[in-house]
């Protein structure tokens, strides 16, 4: 959507609690807040005209989730299907059954871009400015949470490669394939490493005439299957619903437990990963050149592939990997570093995310702009000295939905501490001191996250100025940590909230 035309008249909205995002996080917040805070109101602004966020902007082939359901589905509308690593279509149509049956589809205004937001401490609310498919209109909210994930779906993470504008043939970036691409019996080169390409390049290979997956550095990839053996014993014996709460908790529970075994003990971690792709792969391809990282595991996220269809790919003969890097593009291919040449018709670019929250929007707190990475994290959920505004992220490194959950009660949390206290305004403040440490609030070590560091909230390391680390700390915070540490309560609550 463009800009709001500066002639068009402006409607004003006035609401409770607005949620922005109409994603899987924005339908879960607004399902804990509706559950646990029924006197408030809420409502959804969508800047799109569907709700489904990720799932309805990705459209390569092969998009899917890449973890299983049973994490990454919602507790309250159990994944239906037995399989348990689906594809976006699956999960959109899941997503709007949720969101039809809970009766939150009502609450979402789609097509409502938000612009740009400021808080007005005379009026103890906000004012956002939104685009309604061409129609401006202010909407004011006492207290905003952000669910629009982490990424911007309107450009990438940049990549420079060079001579990609002399190139002859097709250019292509995953975030936005086009449908009508027509890449059967043409020679692929496949940019990136990470979980997008792992999941692109076994569709790829089923019809074009050659695919090259090129990488700078390499990815651990591990196979699963697309059932555990506990889905499929639940489910076999135990009630629908029954089965659904079991695997539930298996599947964020072992997570949790492997995800602290692998930093606790990365070195043997690593030599069974890299056990397990040598096992997979054909002879022709060195696991200690392509599958051997920089970095441990879990420092960045470790890529799935279902029924190891990534490492199936690879014994084909119309498919390869190569480590190294470009020196040139040239008209018909990829000139390497090494001397070698990739030849290609439709260069695939599966580089990375742009790293933003809110949105990509700076937050104005009576009439000054707040620059989000200079300031820190309270409990991986507010930034400090943005009043009345919480985020909602998952854990980089695992499942998304079960640290988003746990965000999403502790803001409810939140709010019902101001109830408590007759508050109409939650601000976090954090003392500044000279040396004091600015880590990242995202503990993950994946390009496009350490790229965003101006644009990231800074992290002590100490609570409650953490930023989004695992389920562990979320848990701990939710059911011990203080609501009253960090946090300035003002105001006095209005009738109408």
């Amino acid at each position: 959507m463009g800009s709001i035309p500066a002639d068009e008249p402006t409607v004003e909205e006035d609401h409770d609690i607005l949620v922005i995002g109409a994603g899987l996080s924005g339908i879960n917040t607004t399902h804990v807040l509706r559950a646990q805070m029924p006197h408030r109101s809420v409502a959804i602004l969508e800047k799109r005209p569907v709700l489904g966020g990720t799932w309805n902007l990705f459209r390569y082939p092969g998009v899917r989730s890449d973890s299983y359901m049973t994490a990454f589905g919602l507790s309250w509308y159990p994944w239906p299907k037995r399989h348990k690593v689906a594809p976006a279509a699956e999960i959109l149509e899941y997503l709007g059954e949720a969101a039809d049956k809970d009766g939150i589809t009502p609450l979402i205004r789609f097509s409502h871009e938000v612009k740009a937001f400021e808080w007005k401490s005379d009026e103890q609310k906000w004012r956002l400015d939104v685009d309604a498919d061409g129609v401006r209109k202010t909407f004011v909210a006492n207290f905003i949470i952000c669910a629009m994930g982490y990424y911007a779906d309107d450009k990438a993470l940049e990549a420079a490669i060079p001579g990609i504008d002399d190139f002859g043939g097709q250019v292509v970036h995953t975030q936005w394939w086009p449908d009508d691409l027509d890449y059967p019996n043409k020679r692929i080169v496949l940019i990136g490493s990470g979980a997008t390409a792992v999941t692109l390049l076994p569709e790829l290979v089923k019809e074009a005439s050659h695919v090259t997956m090129l990488q700078r550095s390499p990815s651990y990839v591990v196979a699963s299957g697309r059932q555990t053996l506990v889905d499929q014993l639940a489910d076999s014996l135990l009630p629908k619903t029954w089965a659904s709460v079991v695997t539930r908790w298996y599947a964020t529970a072992i997570e949790l437990v492997l995800s602290e075994l692998v930093l606790a003990f990365p070195n043997v971690f690593r030599k069974l990963l890299m056990k397990g792709a040598r096992a997979a792969l054909p002879k022709r391809v060195d696991a200690d050149v392509h599958f051997n990282p920089r970095y441990y595991p879990m420092e960045q996220r470790l890529c799935l592939t279902p029924s190891g269809e990534f490492f199936k790919a690879l014994h084909e003969d119309n498919c390869e990997i190569v480590t190294d890097t470009i020196e040139t593009v040239t008209k018909d291919g990829v000139q390497l570093t090494s001397g070698m040449k990739l030849d290609a018709g439709i260069i695939v670019t599966a580089t990375g995310l742009y790293f933003q929250l809110f949105g990509g929007l700076k937050p104005v707190v009576d009439g000054e702009v707040l620059e989000i990475g200079s300031h820190y994290a309270w409990r991986g959920m507010l930034v400090d000295g943005l009043p009345n505004m919480a985020f909602i992220m998952g854990n980089a490194t695992s499942s998304w939905t079960p640290g988003a959950n746990l965000m999403a009660h502790l803001a409810v949390k939140l709010l019902k501490n101001m109830e408590r206290k007759g508050a109409a305004t939650v601000v976090p403040k954090i003392e500044r001191r000279d040396g004091m440490p600015a880590h990242l609030s995202v503990d993950a070590k994946s390009n496009y996250f350490v790229q965003a560091a101006d644009r990231m909230p800074k992290a002590t390391g100490e609570s409650p100025w953490y930023g989004r680390k695992n389920l562990a700390w979320d848990v701990w915070a939710l059911l011990f940590g203080s609501m009253e540490d960090g946090l300035v309560y003002s105001g006095v609550k209005s009738k109408d909230i």
